[in-house]
């Protein structure tokens, strides 16, 4: 394992050469939260499928690929309808809008009083977002080095957490390309078809599995008709998604870099299906799905490309790991703390800013470590994120952006509605349940459209300066910034 070893330890300090060199370049808000919102197709497509396809849709698909066979592949497969979809309907108005955060989206919409409670709930989703990858993580090591799995946890999170603190979004940048390109490689060209041979071959496989395991809808109709909810309208609002919308340098550049990255995904999704069919014939009795891919990896690659597939799954877990961590700590600086504490920085404070959210990627890095070591399935985490999410946001998020008869009490009525029926469901249901997400939905969309009709339409001076933002003719929050951005050609 030594050569192995060699080429892990290469791939880490690579990417935290990287993240040092982008963290010096990122000297102002913008350019730490959102890389000067300068990015070209090539480097947003690229980034775009890193920041989706992390640990769970790694670690967790191919798990879901040795329990139920090819059907396995409909999680990761939603997560690119979803991503699909959020680039060809919505994703251009989401650039034009020129905002850090979904809550300010909400501001703008419903006339400023939308963000601390739908910050809130923004900040527990990408909480756990970086809670499937920092558990994704530990499996990695654990498998790789007989280690503890607490142990593992605070190993791979400290590093995690190490990284995400060095880099702003330039650094998560400029990482994410060379890891969706270690990602390509190591999963899509050398383990998927090293697997299938491994296993015998397709043949050997149909025969070895019962015949559920090649049924693309062996997994459940109800199954899939909820990934749909949770992960297709998941990707239309998540706060580390839209993050990464920010950065594109035009309309043209999200809708059609989105485009490539979702269809990406699509391909990904069967991908981690087969190798784990292929996992569950070479491998009929572990003790956890999740381990399917690392024993695969361990046992059944030769020397050094051994090392460049486990350095594929770290790529997966560290681009979907930072940014989360970024995104989380965007909400909880700028949506939450200093809402609550009715601090409006000015423009020339932008240095303490960029100080301040790395402050906050420390703090809630730390928050991951323990809640990853709490819970013990990166699929179950991943599950709270999206139920947390979809229930609280999804119907005031698309509703102001296709009502216009939406209010603001209606926005906050949909938020709390929704989002408290989403824990209390999971609490009486399970967390894996169907119904928390069934009924939350339910719950924050009647609040949201009874509420709304209920009181007054929104005021008609702040419809026409969120139609104007919409159309990209309004004033962007960090103007002063991109000045300075402009300094720099954009990335391609």
């Amino acid at each position: 394992m030594a050569v192995d070893y060699l080429v892990i330890v290469v791939y880490l300090a690579g990417m935290l050469a990287m993240g040092w060199w982008g963290m010096r370049r990122a000297k102002s808000k913008s350019e730490f939260l959102v890389a000067g919102r300068r990015l070209g197709p090539a480097m947003y497509s690229g980034t775009m499928a890193a920041i989706v396809l992390g640990g769970a849709s790694t670690i967790g698909g191919v798990g879901l690929g040795y329990q139920y066979g090819l059907s396995g592949a409909w999680m990761v497969f939603t997560i690119g309808l979803g991503l699909l979809a959020l680039s060809v309907f919505f994703s251009a108005r989401i650039a034009r809008l020129k905002v850090y955060t979904v809550s300010e989206m909400l501001d703008l919409r419903y006339g400023g009083r939308a963000g601390v409670i739908s910050g809130l709930v923004m900040w527990a989703y990408t909480l756990m977002l970086a809670v499937t990858s920092t558990i994704a993580y530990a499996t990695i090591f654990d498998v790789l080095f007989d280690m503890n799995r607490t142990l593992a946890i605070v190993l791979g999170g400290s590093i995690v957490v190490a990284y995400s603190t060095l880099g702003g979004m330039w650094s998560i940048t400029l990482t994410d390309m060379v890891q969706f390109v270690v990602k390509t490689i190591g999963v899509l060209l050398l383990l998927l078809p090293i697997a299938v041979v491994k296993a015998g071959g397709f043949a050997e496989m149909k025969a070895q599995l019962p015949t559920e395991y090649f049924d693309p809808l062996g997994i459940g109709g109800e199954t899939i008709f909820t990934y749909v909810l949770i992960y297709t309208f998941g990707m239309l609002i998540g706060q580390d998604i839209w993050q990464r919308v920010f950065t594109a340098r035009s309309d043209r550049t999200a809708r059609w870099g989105g485009t490539v990255a979702g269809t990406y995904c699509l391909a990904y999704a069967v991908a981690g299906a087969v190798i784990g069919t292929a996992a569950k014939v070479l491998y009929p009795k572990l003790a956890s799905p999740d381990d399917a891919f690392a024993t695969i990896v361990k046992d059944e690659l030769p020397m050094g490309v051994r090392g460049l597939v486990l350095a594929a799954a770290l790529a997966a877990v560290m681009s979907t790991s930072s940014g989360a961590l970024i995104a989380c700590a965007t909400v909880a600086n700028n949506d939450i703390w200093a809402r609550l504490r009715g601090v409006v920085r000015p423009e020339g404070e932008q240095h303490d800013e960029v100080k301040g959210n790395r402050a906050f990627i420390l703090l809630m890095g730390l928050a991951v470590i323990g809640t990853a070591i709490a819970l013990n399935d990166v699929v179950q985490a991943l599950t709270v994120a999206y139920n947390l999410l979809v229930g609280g946001l999804l119907v005031p998020i698309l509703g102001g952006l296709l009502w216009k008869r939406g209010t603001a009490q209606g926005a906050l009525a949909a938020v709390a509605v929704g989002g408290l029926a989403v824990i209390g469901l999971m609490a009486a249901y399970g967390i894996l349940a169907n119904e928390p997400v069934y009924y939350g939905l339910l719950a924050s969309l009647a609040a949201y459209v009874v509420v709304s009709l209920a009181t007054r339409p929104t005021d008609a001076a702040v419809l026409a300066a969120w139609r104007e933002r919409l159309a990209g003719r309004g004033p962007a929050p960090d103007s002063t910034s991109e000045s300075v951005s402009e300094q720099i050609p954009a990335a391609q």
